[in-house]
């Protein structure tokens, strides 16, 4: 399937990931951007750019007009803030994009989020898109956002109003990352990083590349609308993978020791305490998350993806996680270098 796209978040790793891919696929690619400056390197893929904002419905419906598909993958993400501001930016934006995918006559592929499962995704049985999604608390402002969004897309797909899927990604890495690579990379530079009960964890982590084809599947099987697909397990990635792959990516030797459970326990512990007196409640709330990712397994499955969609990822860790970790560590030099 090719044809015009319309991708939102597209200077976002994940949507330029996918604008990348379509392009390589012989689709014509428009980039919904808020500043042209920042997202003036798409326009060397062969995208074009257009204005937009999320809470303009008729700016949407411009950039949608003519367009086959819409692939939305902006979204206010972070660990803290204000539900009101997730609620506009996720729960209002995602409603105005279906509006204006609506108005196109376009396919929707709506990007969601594993955080809809808040904690409550560790099970006996692999967690998929079948597992109940649970209530989450009130601090959990951007999973709530996340739910409601998918119920908007999904509704919208029951009620005829625009065809529509949703692909719900674990933890994302790749190239132009906001979030992981920028979050450990600091951590792993220093040198040290314990591997807790003994670094076997595997990590809820995909590469972004692999989630847009994925998204970009999915567009294309009239059978994918109305469902959810998890594009969460491309590759098992254990904490000493990441570590190693660190090593490669930042050029430097760290130091890995493994720490028993009670210890690993102990010293999050310490750390949630610290953030709470700091003032960092907002991130002392993700410290238990944060630990459940380090300890215990992968909960997630792409069974569905891989055998309704044709998911097949091919690039290994080892070359996609260490790219990522190498391209924090230029893009950091080259931000001290224009500083200095």
């Amino acid at each position: 399937m090719t044809g015009r796209a319309l991708v939102t978040g597209a200077t976002g790793m994940l949507g330029s990931y996918i604008a990348e891919r379509l392009r390589e696929d012989g689709w014509s690619v428009r980039a919904l951007v808020r500043s042209r400056a920042r997202g003036a390197w798409l326009e060397g893929i062969g995208a074009e750019l257009v204005d937009g904002l999320l809470e303009n419905v008729d700016s949407l419906t411009a950039a949608a007009r003519s367009c086959d598909v819409v692939f939305h993958a902006a979204a206010a993400i972070g660990p803290g803030g204000d539900w009101e501001d997730y609620r506009r930016g996720n729960v209002e934006g995602t409603r105005n994009v279906v509006e204006a995918a609506s108005r196109a006559g376009a396919r929707l592929v709506h990007v969601s989020s594993t955080s809809v499962y808040g904690d409550a995704r560790y099970y006996d049985e692999p967690t998929d898109e079948l597992t109940p999604l649970p209530e989450l608390p009130a601090h959990d402002v951007y999973g709530r956002s996340k739910q409601e969004a998918e119920v908007v897309v999904l509704d919208a797909h029951r009620a005829g109003r625009s065809w529509a899927t949703v692909v719900r990604p674990s933890v994302m890495y790749g190239c132009r990352d906001r979030q992981f690579a920028p979050r450990m990379a600091p951590v792993l530079a220093r040198g040290f990083f314990p591997r807790i009960a003994g670094g076997r964890t595997t990590l809820a982590l995909v590469h972004a590349r692999h989630v847009a084809e994925g998204a970009i599947l999915a567009a294309g099987r009239e059978t994918a609308g109305g469902k959810v697909f998890l594009l969460t397990n491309d590759f098992p990635v254990t904490v000493t993978d990441l570590i190693r792959c660190a090593e490669a990516g930042l050029g430097r030797r760290i130091y890995a020791p493994a720490v028993p459970m009670p210890i690993g326990r102990a010293g999050f512990a310490a750390l949630e305490g610290i953030l709470k007196a700091t003032g960092r409640g907002d991130l002392a709330r993700h410290a238990t998350g944060t630990l459940d990712m380090l300890t215990k397994d992968n909960p997630f499955t792409s069974d569905r993806a891989r055998s309704e969609l044709g998911w097949s990822p091919s690039i290994v860790p080892d070359i996609g996680l260490t790219e990522a970790f190498r391209f924090w560590k230029s893009a950091r030099s080259s931000s001290h270098s224009l500083e200095e």
